[in-house]
């Protein structure tokens, strides 16, 4: 018992050392959006720094703060650990309950002290391994709650093609049969492609079907931050992979990018685009996470360098050759937002501004004081590019003082009505953003 006592002590003084010793940034989230972010000299820290506010979930009839001229409900609670979202053709909704499968090794006392600290906030709590389906009844106007899909591997990406459901389980691609209307699919899963599966430092899997129903996207995470688990298992990693949905065959259509999150087409051009987490502990502000057109073939820096040429001296070997060629992302976010969620809507139920743009659900950071992200953003388009700096459509995910996390922003989909919906994992709720007409 005294041993117990005694580690829980260690622990906690450790956690309250390192969480007290922060840098703090110097650059506020303005200055880092854009095409043309501010990029201060890379930092090295004997621990990164950290500040995450403790996850004690929404009071009953609390929600989080929209925007001027916009509404907010809850449409569903008590999940478990919502990440993702997908709006059937008679609008139901998906709602993937997931999280990390657990099977990275901690190798390190800093890996190890870190997770303590990361997992305060509630987002590393348990995921259901299922997706659970709403359906908003016409009599009351409640949304009903089915469990549509169990026995999941951490699934992220879901993609309806034809009467095929795709979803993107951590370690592979699988498919379900899917009628129009039903509740719950009870047909075992047939194993579709692999995915990568080592480490599994970054999990999620986001799924993108093309246009045309012939080809999906998927986004692969790096298995580290700047390869510190080797370069051997990083193989088909940070990369977004394109399969062929006849045969199942894969290719990389682009790399370098640490970790694609969301993967969307935009409108107007109908090119690709994705929103990524790029690497940590080099600053409060270094590295902007980013929103970025993908070009086939194209290399965006990960790991020897980023945004653009700026080389990343913590990496060996060195390949300059690599960096000389790193395309340098269309738009910044903010540094250590972390970007879990991309919404294209051109048109929708909210007022005008927030047409013609891209929603962002930044998961907020854990490496930053003070804290960046926890909110949805809209980025603007002109012309089939982002313009101006992010605008908060919804915040209010912590305390004041930023010593307590409600919530945290994650999928988000557009319904048939045009209403924004929100996947909030350290809620375990989903919210749906309209516009206000009292």
């Amino acid at each position: 018992m005294n041993k117990i006592i005694y580690r829980s002590v260690l622990t906690l003084a450790l956690v309250s050392i390192l969480a007290g010793c922060d840098e703090k940034a110097s650059l506020n989230q303005a200055q880092q959006s854009g095409s043309d972010p501010s990029l201060p000299k890379a930092q090295n820290f004997l621990k990164p720094p950290m500040q995450v506010p403790d996850g004690v979930g929404w009071k009953q009839g609390q929600a989080p703060k929209v925007a001027a001229g916009l509404k907010i409900e809850e449409i569903a609670s008590g999940l478990k650990h919502p990440r993702q979202l997908y709006v059937l053709p008679n609008d139901d909704i998906l709602v993937v309950e997931s999280n990390s499968p657990g099977t990275e090794p901690v190798t390190t006392p800093k890996q190890w002290i870190a997770g303590l600290i990361k997992n305060r906030s509630g987002k590393g709590a348990k995921g259901g391994n299922r997706i659970t389906l709403l359906r908003k009844s016409g009599a009351t106007g409640e949304w009903e709650k089915h469990i549509f899909l169990e026995n999941l591997n951490s699934p992220f990406g879901v993609q309806l093609i034809g009467d095929s459901l795709y979803v993107a389980n951590t370690d592979g691609i699988v498919k379900f049969p899917y009628m129009t209307g039903e509740t719950q699919i009870t047909t075992p899963a047939e194993a579709f492609t692999d995915l990568p599966n080592t480490i599994n430092h970054h999990w999620t899997k986001p799924l993108l079907a093309s246009p045309d129903g012939k080809k999906l996207y998927v986004g692969i995470g790096s298995n580290s931050n700047i390869t510190e688990n080797g370069l051997e298992v990083e193989y088909r990693r940070a990369d977004v992979l394109e399969v062929d949905v006849v045969t199942g065959a894969s290719r990389i259509y682009a790399s370098g990018l640490r970790n694609p999150t969301g993967l969307q087409w935009e409108p107007q051009t109908g090119k690709l685009w994705a929103i990524a987490n790029e690497r940590d502990e080099i600053g409060a502000d270094l590295v902007p996470d980013y929103l970025t057109a993908i070009q086939e073939g194209g290399f965006y820096g990960w790991p020897y360098g980023y945004y653009g040429q700026h080389v990343d001296t913590r990496v060996m070997p060195q390949r300059p050759d690599l960096v000389k060629k790193a395309i340098k992302p269309d738009y910044a976010i903010g540094s250590h937002v972390a970007p879990l969620g991309l919404l294209m809507s051109s048109n929708n139920a909210l007022p005008g501004k927030y047409h013609n743009g891209a929603f962002i659900s930044e998961h907020g950071s854990w490496d930053r004081s003070p804290l960046s992200g926890y909110a949805v953003v809209f980025v603007a388009f002109q012309q089939g590019k982002p313009v101006g700096i992010p605008q908060p459509v919804v915040t209010g995910f912590y305390s004041d003082d930023e010593s307590k996390l409600y919530g945290a922003p994650v999928g988000l989909v557009q319904d048939k009505e045009g209403a924004l919906l929100i996947a909030d994992d350290v809620g375990n709720t989903v919210w749906r953003v309209t516009t206000d007409k009292r």
